[in-house]
């Protein structure tokens, strides 16, 4: 190929892109000159055949072609593009109308919703705090020792620096909340939680949790067993039982865990609560005097209780959700089935 033979291929070349009458022939025609097995990548290989006195011209002339295709393509797409839009800016008024269905809630966000409206009936507010925490506030003040297992990094999401992390529960709210306002405190806290747990059906690295907090004169075990007893009845029904078992956990004291009857067998035993007729829900108890002394209330004046639960745990029970993966995998026809 000579010049002469780039000039004809020119021509013929250009007027075959302007008589493309879609954007697919458009691309089709891209790929077959310019693209990278395209006729242009072959003429520049011609170049080493060309005579060594005529390779500058043809050289030359051949970037020419290239710079012309390229701008031809783009032009006739813009004006197949604006066709395209001006064709879709015209209106059938005999099509039926797309419908779009709603969104629904999460059921994360039904029973934190539900949590709030059953305890705002006992005076409580909601609180809420930071997801990155400061180590005082997630472990000291909540007299958690520095040996705790819960402080080490295969437990614990620990950021740059050493002294913040993603808080393993939302009990730090409780801490902050004590510290900035006096006694009477009746405050729950809603909020996503971070552990180095392994995903499994009933395991999330990311998590949340509902936190409660009552500060006041005289507050005792019977208020916290009353609060926790009604709550059961207004989230399972009126015949789920409450039963509370022993337990140890370094910002309470006394302690204890708390289990609902089985609202799916009603006690008798079932493959949801493992044929135990109890499910096991959380911890709770009577706020630690050395906690009220970090954060300043007199333990001689005030007592408290604080309980905590597991939202996904409440969720999976109340729905009957084997999986807790199935909560966050955004499956529309798994989260369609809620309100």
């Amino acid at each position: 190929m000579n010049v002469q033979d780039l000039s004809k291929f020119q021509v013929d070349a250009l007027a075959e892109i302007a008589a493309a009458g879609t954007l697919a022939d458009v691309e089709t025609l891209r790929i077959k000159y310019i693209g990278r097995n395209g006729l242009l990548q072959g003429i520049m290989q011609d170049l080493k055949t060309v005579p060594p006195a005529e390779r500058p011209e043809f050289g030359r002339q051949a970037n020419v072609l290239k710079q012309a295709l390229g701008e031809a393509l783009d032009q006739r797409r813009g004006t197949l593009q604006a066709s395209a839009a001006q064709t879709g800016l015209r209106l059938d008024t005999t099509l039926p109308g797309l419908w779009r269905g709603l969104g629904r809630r999460h059921p994360i966000t039904c029973v934190i919703e539900e949590v709030a409206r059953i305890f705002s009936r006992l005076g409580f507010t909601v609180a809420d705090g930071p997801d990155i925490e400061t180590e005082y506030h997630n472990f000291d003040a909540l007299n958690t020792p520095a040996d705790h297992p819960s402080r080490d990094i295969q437990d614990t999401f620990w950021l740059e620096g050493g002294d913040r992390l993603l808080r393993t529960q939302t009990s730090p709210v409780q801490i902050r909340v004590m510290e900035s306002q006096p006694p009477p405190i009746r405050i729950i806290a809603p909020g996503r939680c971070y552990r180095r747990d392994t995903t499994d059906a009933t395991h999330s690295a990311n998590f949340h949790q509902v936190e409660g907090l009552y500060v006041d004169h005289r507050v005792s075990m019977a208020d916290l067993k009353g609060d926790i007893t009604f709550f059961a009845r207004e989230m399972m029904g009126a015949d789920v039982k409450v039963r509370f078992r022993p337990h140890f956990f370094p910002f309470t004291e006394p302690s204890v865990e708390y289990d609902f009857s089985c609202h799916m067998c009603h006690g008798r035993g079932c493959r949801v609560c493992k044929n135990s007729g109890w499910i096991e829900i959380s911890g709770a108890g009577m706020v630690d005097p050395r906690v009220f002394k970090i954060v300043g209330i007199d333990a001689t004046q005030f007592t408290g209780y604080a309980f905590g639960m597991g939202v996904e745990r409440i969720a999976m029970i109340k729905y009957g959700i084997e999986d807790i993966r199935h909560l966050y995998e955004n499956d529309l026809r798994f989260l369609e089935q809620f309100a």
